[in-house]
C-alpha cells in the first residue's frame, strides 16, 4: 500500500487548521502532485484511492493524468473532523480556546477538540477504509492519496499503538509512505519519501 499525501493545499501555505474543511491545492501543491505522478510513472497499481477532499482529490487526479489512471474517491479516507478548530491558525486557537489548547500543548490528543471527531471513532474510520482496500487486492501495489492524520493511524497501526493525534512520523505535504502486507503482518517499508520534489517545493508537515 503507497500511501501519499496531498500536495500543498491554500490553507497549508497560510497554516490554518484544515480537518474536513475544503481548500484547493495552492499552485506549488499542484507542482507537487505532477513530479508525484513522475515518481509513479510506470508503476503497476491493482488499485488507485483517494480522498474525497479536493486537496487529496487533485493530487490523485494530477498523479492519474499522468500515469493514465481515474482514482476512486472514498469518503473515509478523509482527515478527522476538528469541529472548533477548523479554519482557525493556532495562534486564534490559543486565543479562543486556552484550556484546551493548554492540554493539546502538552500532550497531543484528538479527544481535546472541541466538537472534533475524537480519536476512537477517527482511527476506527480510517483502519475500516484501509481494510476495505487491502481486502479487494490480495496482491499487487495499490495507491491511496490522503492526508497527514490518516496516514500517522496507518503506521501507528503497524507498529502497534494507537495514535491519539502525535505526531512521531514526519509526514509531509506529497510525500510517499509505504506499508507492505505479506504472511499475516504488516512493514512499514517507508515514510516521507520527497525525494521526487525539487528542493524549494519541500514543505514541512501542517494541519491537514
Amino acid at each position: 500500500m503507497i500511501l501519499v499525501r496531498h500536495g500543498q493545499s491554500t490553507w497549508n501555505r497560510e497554516h490554518r487548521i484544515q480537518g474536513q474543511l475544503d481548500p484547493p491545492l495552492s499552485d506549488e501543491g499542484r507542482r507537487q502532485a505532477e513530479l508525484l505522478g513522475r515518481r509513479l510513472a510506470g508503476r503497476r497499481l491493482t488499485g488507485f484511492y483517494a480522498s474525497d477532499l479536493k486537496r487529496a482529490f487533485e493530487t490523485a487526479q494530477a498523479i492519474g493524468a499522468v500515469i493514465g489512471l481515474d482514482p476512486e474517491p472514498i469518503p473515509g479516507l478523509r482527515e478527522i473532523y476538528l469541529g472548533e478548530w477548523e479554519g482557525l491558525r493556532t495562534v486564534e486557537i490559543a486565543e479562543r480556546f486556552p484550556e484546551a489548547w493548554a492540554r493539546w500543548s502538552e500532550e497531543p490528543d484528538w479527544d481535546v477538540v472541541p466538537g472534533g471527531e475524537g480519536a476512537a471513532r477517527f482511527e476506527t474510520r480510517v483502519m475500516g477504509a484501509l481494510d476495505a482496500i487491502r481486502d479487494s487486492h490480495a496482491h499487487g501495489d495499490v495507491l491511496v492519496v490522503t492526508h497527514g492524520g490518516v496516514i500517522q493511524v496507518a503506521l501507528h497501526r503497524v507498529v502497534g499503538r494507537p495514535s491519539h493525534g502525535l505526531f512521531p512520523f514526519k509526514i509531509q505535504n506529497a510525500s510517499i509512505s509505504v506499508i507492505e502486507h505479506g504472511d499475516g503482518r504488516m512493514v512499514v517499508a517507508g515514510s516521507n519519501d520527497v525525494g521526487h520534489l525539487e528542493p524549494e517545493l519541500v514543505t514541512e508537515p501542517g494541519p491537514g
